[in-house]
């Protein structure tokens, strides 16, 4: 569980690394991708997967609980959108049924960190006043 004691940055954050460690094999993948998709589904990719780390590490900074979990649930909610992109190029067969679900399970873990991290803030929020 994430304690607000242990973290002077949210660099130290166990789901902000797993965000990023996400948004670098995300980066190794679009590579793969053909020129044609170079400023559509592989910009959409590197963006939304830059979002997941940026919206926690913005959540991070704000004072209140209530405010760092809106955060979270953003960083939640590109994360299922750079899935949602890895199915599109599944579907255009830019890559293999196997990538998808290396892609997928990736994207499991990350959201399971970020869910135990929401809780938290959930748990924090409703056992004191911000």
């Amino acid at each position: 569980m994430e304690n607000e004691k242990q973290y002077k940055s949210f660099t130290d954050l166990e789901v902000w690394q797993a965000a990023r460690k996400y948004k670098n094999t995300v980066y190794k993948l679009v590579t793969v991708l053909p020129p044609i998709e170079k400023y559509r589904l592989e910009d959409q990719l590197i963006r939304a997967s830059r979002s997941i780390g940026s919206n926690i590490s913005e959540g991070y900074g704000r004072y209140t609980y209530k405010d760092q979990l809106r955060f979270c649930v953003q960083a939640r909610g590109s994360l299922y959108e750079t899935l949602n992109h890895f199915i599109d190029a599944f579907d255009c067969q830019y890559i293999s049924e196997e990538t998808l679900i290396e892609f997928r399970q990736n994207a499991l873990a990350v959201e399971k960190k970020l869910n135990g991290y929401m809780a938290w803030l959930k748990m924090m929020m409703n056992s004191k006043p911000d």
